[in-house]
Order: C-alpha cells, then sequence, then structure tokens
C-alpha cells in the first residue's frame, strides 16, 4: 500500500531564514512561498534528488504549527508523507485495523493539490504520518 516517501515536513519558526539556510548553506533548489489557508500554513517545498522537505510555518491564529512551535520554540520535524495509489482504500484499510485518521476523516487538497489524509502519531510510533494520493 505504501508508496514512495514524497517529503519529510519540518515546523521552523523563521521560514525565510529556514529557506535561505537550505538555498544558500545546503545549495537545495528552494521553491517560493505557498500558503496553505485549509491547513494554516505557509509551505517552502526544497526538491531533492530523491525526496522534498517541506518547510512549515504557521498561518493564521489557529495553525497547528504554532502549537507545535509554542512546545518546540526551535522548531523540528513535523511528519512524513507517504504516496498511496488510493487514498480512500487507504484509508479504510487503517481504520480497519484500529489507525486513527486525524480530522473528520475525509481527505483534504494538500499543497500539492492532491488529496491528503493525516493519521495520529500515537499510532505509528510517535510520528505523524500524511498520506497523499498520487
Amino acid at each position: 500500500m505504501i508508496g514512495r516517501l514524497n517529503h519529510v515536513a519540518i515546523a521552523v519558526p523563521d521560514l525565510a531564514a529556514a529557506a535561505a539556510q537550505y538555498e544558500n548553506s545546503l545549495g537545495a533548489k528552494v521553491g517560493p512561498p505557498q500558503d496553505e489557508p485549509d491547513h494554516g500554513v505557509t509551505v517552502v517545498f526544497i526538491e531533492l534528488p530523491n525526496t522534498k522537505i517541506e518547510l512549515l510555518y504557521p498561518l493564521g491564529d489557529n495553525s497547528p504549527i504554532q502549537a507545535f512551535l509554542d512546545k518546540n520554540p526551535a522548531g523540528g520535524m513535523h511528519h512524513m508523507c507517504f504516496e498511496v495509489e488510493d487514498i480512500l482504500a487507504a484509508r479504510d484499510k487503517l481504520k480497519s485495523e484500529g489507525a486513527r485518521v486525524l480530522g473528520d476523516g475525509d481527505p483534504k487538497i494538500g499543497a500539492h493539490g492532491k488529496p491528503v489524509l493525516f493519521l495520529h502519531p500515537k499510532d505509528f510510533n510517535g510520528c505523524l504520518i500524511e498520506l497523499e494520493q498520487i
């Protein structure tokens, strides 16, 4: 069911500084900031040869990333995203095995314009998992 690693997301307290660090210090290809109001974040994608890194910054007062940064002021890894061919089939299989899908359980459109779901970190060794339909 699980496909390739699509991205690793890192919550950052300063989006411009983090993007500049990846671009200037590491020589990475860094995309422009992209607001995602439905998810309460501004994202910047860093392109790597085999995957991406997603920098996350709070957008709005109710951003879940702000709550994460309140607990982790220096930032840190927020989630991993894996590709799946059929997000509804993946959701149903995982739910039948006891995994908890966050939110209302229905996919939302993510930063790549594709359906995404998040799985509770307590069900996956303390790591928030995002599934993205390819």
